[in-house]
């Protein structure tokens, strides 16, 4: 028998102590981390994320809690994707945002939001932000209730995961040729 857990183990402690640290080591510095300042100083160009996860973070592991903070360019979009293991809970702070997610089925709930609305989003559907100002950047902070929620990618998770281009051509009734122009324009720069 398999069991599948998709929410993080409950800790019968009050905390975590990462593996690294022997117990005659200061964990104080473990609970600071300064998420905004660690973010792309220059986010002129494409959107970006910084995460505070159990991944950059440990002291949230076992906590069911972590943040992410969006900045997104003039005319930035964070793509169609979903977080497995966690709902969403996003607050502007700075711009404006379009946003939205659809439903298993495949309605779409959309929003216009400015800096201080929020908006949630179910976990495991699939959703997006876009800073449609052609002028100005939006940023903003993204809550979840776990501590690393996961990120899954549709469009690269499609076309970049090593899905046969005959399959995707069947199921997506696009040509192989245009198939293989996806792949191409997913694909990251090195």
């Amino acid at each position: 028998m398999v069991i599948a857990r998709f929410w993080d183990a409950d800790i019968t402690t009050d905390f975590v102590v990462p593996m690294n640290y022997s117990a005659n080591k200061a964990v104080d510095r473990n609970f600071y981390f300064d998420l905004c300042n660690m973010g792309n100083s220059d986010y002129t160009q494409t959107f970006s994320t910084t995460e505070a996860s159990t991944t950059n973070f440990p002291a949230l592991d076992g906590q069911s809690v972590s943040y992410a903070f969006l900045q997104f360019p003039a005319g930035a979009i964070n793509p169609p994707h979903t977080h497995p293991r966690s709902a969403k809970l996003l607050l502007v702070l700075k711009g404006w945002l379009n946003v939205g997610f659809i439903d298993t089925n495949n309605k779409i709930y959309k929003q216009t939001l400015t800096a201080g609305d929020m908006f949630v989003f179910p976990k495991g559907l699939v959703h997006y932000q876009s800073n449609d100002d052609p002028k100005q950047p939006s940023t903003a902070i993204s809550a979840f209730g776990s501590a690393n929620a996961g990120t899954v990618s549709v469009l690269l998770n499609l076309f970049t995961s090593g899905i046969d281009d005959n399959i995707l051509a069947r199921v997506s009734k696009i040509d192989v040729a245009n198939i293989l122009k996806l792949k191409i324009g997913l694909t990251p720069k090195a």
